[in-house]
């Protein structure tokens, strides 16, 4: 292939070294004060340049989210202007007293081909957008007065199948240490030995010298047990590290009676590394991990610490809704507090590199993590047609590997999806997935790296000899490559690919799975599906139906923006299991009553307020855990329903509907019964118009970093406290105090509202605004919500340091 890179552009690439979540007591935020200014002003790299005029920001930044919407445009990226050339620019100073010493500055993400300059030089180059990458600046950098640094982000290459963000759209981080000191994810941790009486660690440490005198180092590893107290030690033999080079140091450690990592139980220790020169630490740096065993088996799925546990997982894209693509710490945790409510229990990060934070918050949390490093092998990855594809391969692949190989929720590596000419061995297909299955193992033995098929057509070339799990997108097309390899488990990697709108119900049920009408909208009875997919149903079934599939992972958790199938004229999906705005649809809850056996729930759809359709027929559906159900329509019986288990048809298994109801406005009530008892009931009423409002935050207590959220649901009911589940008034924000509006939205695919506003349309009776708060600026904050005709609302928040 040909190569990009010419000697000194080579040199630049080297220049930048895998980036690392291991916490360092060096790392510093970097992410205030800065300049944007979208568009490629002449010399805006220069020390001299005036930026005055630019706006000011705060990273992480998606410069694409305040729109606007252009409608013209296929929904496939989201209708936002994200292709483009943009600058950012900030000043710095270092202090005169660490002269000499070494000066990383890291970047978690840049959508896309960033090139760094530091006081004028260019000091590095990247390409890939979702990948993290430092860049060691120690030579273009001055101490004791001020210095520039500034990025440019030029996307107009890369290409997406949903919306990519556009900028600086993750942290950025910079590091001051000495000249010999570990290197970045230098850490390695294995347990080749993990059992309930003992487990055996393998550390090894890379030390890095870019000084010019050798220097004879040890390293010191002390583990430090969840509760924070220092369990055990080891240190190494001296040796010597050579000026220019890179030495690895091993260290064993024993552990009695381990605390495992688990789902339901994420424990997690920590390595404290400690760098020294004539026994004085130099360098120290914390890595947590944790002691958990897993297998997949050829005929029994996946084992976790000997146990067989199911995965219910979900696929998720990287983007925050009405935040964009910048990353948000807080935004993340409460899209992985709604998905483990459910009963989820891994993540796909499809399909790219994620933030760091996501790992660490998995870790915390007890959720697995089938992670993945692409989409495709083209310029969704920002590699061209001049791109050395394997210089490229290694240097992201070691970034990627090297930053989440510690992280005890990484059970597999994923290097691609639905990579058609490696499937079919196109260009040299196989060539290519077998180096880049080789740079995974390269830098992590210990866990299997798969990647996601759905040509079945194509198994005839065995693609899955190279990789270790059958992977496998949709339909069963897994089942050809199973008879071909059944030594291999399966994972479902994207299941279902259900789509609906919340809130929203059409009559009559459709035939068929892809029978969409022209309303721009789908139905929430859980009924459709693209012609490639199916309904959740069918994943459940498969996988009761064959005990050698691991799990699945749904297509996909949260609605996101792009992709809008079956309706581009869209700006965001219809896959999710809840809305744009972390909102549940219908489906949430028979994914929680299939996932969650043990936790009592009913669920009834749709709404109950169907003006002009009285006497006709409007089906009712009840999602619950429990065998059966009795329904009501004011107070009349209508009968009940038992699920069939043995039912070859998937949603008889796993729903109970009514099919044939006759519309009266009034009460519909569902009883439901586990095992002969009741277990509880659930009632829905017809509900008058809209007569007040209601705002709910998801919390009231906040932090004044200026990046905690509030996110708080508006909805309008009746005056009787009934929701109002068609109410669309348009509704006006007032925020008093030390908070802002980060975003606002309503779940609506069809939506062109701005996401930055102080009003927000319901749909389907339901909005979401989100508050951020302001950095130490702490006190009250006070958010009304007000509606013409309506009454309005108030809710406070408190925000402190």
């Amino acid at each position: 292939m040909k190569k990009i890179y010419g000697k000194l552009l080579l040199a630049l690439f080297l220049a930048i070294i895998a980036s690392s979540s291991v916490f360092s007591s060096n790392w510093n935020n970097f992410n205030n004060n800065w300049r944007f200014i979208k568009g490629n002003p002449e010399n805006a790299q220069s020390v001299n340049f005036d930026d005055s005029a630019w706006e000011n920001v705060t990273l992480p930044h998606d410069w694409a989210i305040t729109g606007p919407f252009n409608e013209e445009e296929n929904g496939n990226t989201g209708k936002l202007p994200w292709k483009g050339e943009g600058w950012y620019r900030k000043s710095f100073t270092l202090n005169s007293e660490d002269q000499g010493k070494v000066v990383y500055v890291k970047f978690d993400g840049v959508m896309s081909s960033p090139q760094i300059f530091v006081n004028g030089k260019l000091a590095g180059k990247w390409d890939y957008g979702y990948s993290t990458f430092y860049v060691d600046i120690s030579d273009f950098v001055n101490y004791g007065i001020k210095n520039s640094i500034a990025v440019y982000v030029d996307n107009r290459k890369h290409d997406s199948r949903w919306y990519p963000g556009a900028g600086i759209y993750r942290k950025v981080e910079m590091m001051v240490t000495e000249k010999v000191h570990e290197e970045i994810w230098g850490t390695y941790i294995t347990t080749p030995v993990v059992t309930q009486s003992y487990a055996e660690m393998r550390v090894l440490s890379n030390v890095k010298n870019t000084g010019s005198e050798d220097k004879k180092v040890t390293v010191e590893a002390v583990l430090v047990s969840p509760e924070g107290i220092e369990i055990k030690s080891a240190t190494s033999k001296e040796r010597t590290v050579a000026a220019g080079s890179v030495i690895q140091f091993a260290n064993w450690i024993t552990v009695t009676r381990p605390q495992m990592w688990d789902v339901e139980n994420p424990v997690l220790y920590t390595l404290q590394t400690n760098v020294k020169i004539d026994g004085k630490i130099i360098d120290s740096n914390e890595t947590p991990f944790g002691f958990r065993t897993f297998e997949f088996t050829a005929d029994d799925g996946f084992h976790l610490n000997g146990r067989r546990l199911q995965l219910r997982g979900i696929n998720l894209h990287h983007d925050h809704g009405p935040l964009g693509a910048a990353f948000n710490k807080r935004s993340m945790e409460r899209k992985l507090e709604i998905m483990k409510t459910m009963g989820c229990n891994a993540i796909r990060t499809s399909h790219n590199i994620c933030a760091p934070e996501l790992i660490e918050l998995c870790d915390k949390m007890g959720l697995l993590v089938f992670n993945e490093a692409f989409d495709k092998y083209d310029n969704k990855a920002d590699i061209f047609e001049d791109t050395d594809f394997y210089e490229f391969g290694e240097r992201v692949i070691k970034n990627f590997v090297m930053r989440d190989r510690n992280n005890p929720s990484v059970f597999i590596w994923s290097v691609g999806n639905e990579m058609g000419d490696i499937q079919g061995n196109a260009n040299f297909g196989l060539e290519r997935l077998a180096a880049m299955l080789g740079f995974v193992k390269k830098y992590d033995i210990t866990r299997p790296v798969t990647m996601a098929c759905d040509q079945d057509k194509n198994v005839h070339w065995r693609h899955f000899d190279y990789y270790d799990v059958h992977a496998w997108n949709y339909s069963q097309r897994w089942e050809p490559a199973r008879e071909l390899d059944p030594s291999k488990s399966v994972i479902i990697s994207e299941s279902a690919s259900t789509l609906s709108t919340r809130g929203f119900y059409e009559l009559p049920l459709p035939e068929k799975p892809t029978d969409f009408t022209k309303s721009n909208q789908v139905s929430s009875y859980d009924l459709h599906a693209p012609s490639w997919a199916e309904v959740c149903d069918d994943d459940f079934m498969w996988q009761e139906n064959d005990k050698y599939i691991a799990g699945e992972f749904v297509w996909t958790g949260f609605d996101y923006l792009g992709e809008p199938t079956p309706y581009f004229t869209s700006r965001s999906s219809y896959f999710g299991i809840v809305d744009l705005c972390g909102i549940p649809k219908d489906r949430y809850y028979l994914y929680q009553s299939y996932w969650r056996p043990g936790k009592d729930l009913i669920h009834i759809l749709p709404h109950w307020k169907w003006e002009g359709h009285e006497g006709e027929i409007v089906p009712v559906f009840v999602y619950t855990n429990g065998d059966e159900a009795e329904l009501f329509l004011n107070g009349k019986s209508l009968g009940k329903q038992s699920k069939k288990p043995k039912s070859d048809i998937s949603t008889e298994r796993y729903r109970l509907m009514w099919r044939d109801v006759v519309y009266e406005p009034g009460e519909l009530k569902a009883v439901a019964y586990k095992a002969g008892k009741i277990i509880g009931e659930k009632v829905v009423r017809t509900a008058g118009e809209p007569y007040t409002l209601k705002l709910t935050p998801d919390r009231n207590q906040l932090e004044a970093t200026g990046e905690d959220l509030s996110f708080i649901l508006v909805e309008a009911y009746d005056k009787n406290g009934n929701i109002c589940p068609l109410a669309d008034d348009m509704i006006n924000f007032e925020i008093k105090g030390p908070g802002e509006i980060a975003g606002v939205g309503n779940g609506n695919p069809q939506s062109h509202e701005p996401f930055v506003a102080t009003y927000r349309k319901l749909f389907n009776g339901k909005a979401m605004l989100i508050i951020k708060t302001i950095e130490n600026k702490p006190g009250k904050i006070n958010v009304e919500a007000s509606a013409e005709g309506v009454k309005s609302a108030e809710v406070s928040l408190f925000s402190k340091k």
